[in-house]
């Protein structure tokens, strides 16, 4: 019984030594993911952030500015952008988000998502959810071209009258420890309420209009939003998942050594009971 025992105890020792393995490699991978992702944000936030600045310099430089991007309609259907993870193994990540979207959805106003990441996609099919696209399916794998192909895919959709309002949902990175749902609205734009720079317009000349060089820029700056989006959350799911198997990874070490107890007590309580075996037989 005891020698059986010990048995099991090893082997269990064995497999939890396994799985320990595991989750520290995908804790050091998560690790390498979550630093890149942050680099990708910060290179790419100048250029984005000038995009805005000129957008807002272009309408508060013209007089009676008027865009449809910054159009005000009533809310007769929404389009939701949902960046979700690939894979589980994340905390909360996933489930967050799909909390965050659910709550989003409330009010019985029609709403279609395009879904960004297979968790998307299958809480959309599972739900009977209109999808816009599924084609941008893989989260790890969207690149800057992807989101330019996103943001020309809603604004154009929005132009058009498909859906009156857009906005995107993803987790902001907050620390290593915390990552929070957000959303925000990419359209309509809001307007600047600011006062006008009459001076600007004696220094930059837009051709062929302030009107058409700004509803020509929005798109772009609309994928900067979006891309910056996807940098959080690439980041924010990498920190959930180092977390989780960080966890995962102290758990397995406490049960090894909780298990390397009990195989040192059966180990004892089995030499004991051979020694009074032979003991015993000495004695007769």
């Amino acid at each position: 019984m005891a020698g059986a025992s010990m048995k099991d105890i090893k082997l269990r020792i064995k497999s939890v030594e396994s799985t320990m393995q595991i989750t520290k490699a995908m804790e050091l991978v998560a690790s390498s993911k979550l630093r890149k992702a942050k680099e990708r944000q910060e290179r790419s936030r100048p250029y984005f952030t000038e995009m805005r600045n000129t957008l807002a310099s272009i309408e508060s430089s013209t007089r009676d500015f008027s865009s449809p991007y910054q159009k005000q309609r009533e809310l007769k259907k929404r389009c939701l952008i949902m960046i979700a993870g690939d894979r589980g193994l994340a905390g909360g990540y996933n489930s967050n988000i799909i909390k965050a979207v659910t709550e989003k959805m409330q009010g019985g106003i029609p709403t279609c998502i395009l879904p960004i990441g297979k968790r998307a996609v299958d809480f959309c099919t599972r739900k009977g959810i209109e999808i816009v696209t599924s084609e941008f399916a893989e989260a790890g794998s969207i690149s800057i071209a992807d989101c330019f192909a996103i943001s020309n895919l809603v604004t154009q959709g929005y132009l058009s009258g498909q859906f009156d309002e857009v906005s995107i949902i993803y987790t902001q990175f907050v620390s290593m420890l915390t990552q929070t749902p957000k959303a925000e609205s990419l359209l309509p734009l809001k307007a600047e309420n600011g006062q006008k720079r009459e001076d600007l317009r004696t220094l930059v000349l837009y051709e062929p209009s302030p009107e058409e060089v700004y509803d020509a820029i929005v798109p772009g700056y609309i994928a900067g939003m979006i891309y910056g989006a996807m940098c959080e959350s690439v980041a924010s799911e990498q920190g959930a998942r180092r977390t989780a198997m960080d966890a995962a990874s102290k758990n397995a070490a406490e049960m090894i050594e909780d298990l390397s107890l009990r195989y040192n007590r059966a180990r004892q309580g089995a030499i004991t009971q051979e020694i009074t075996e032979i003991v015993a037989g000495a004695e007769h």
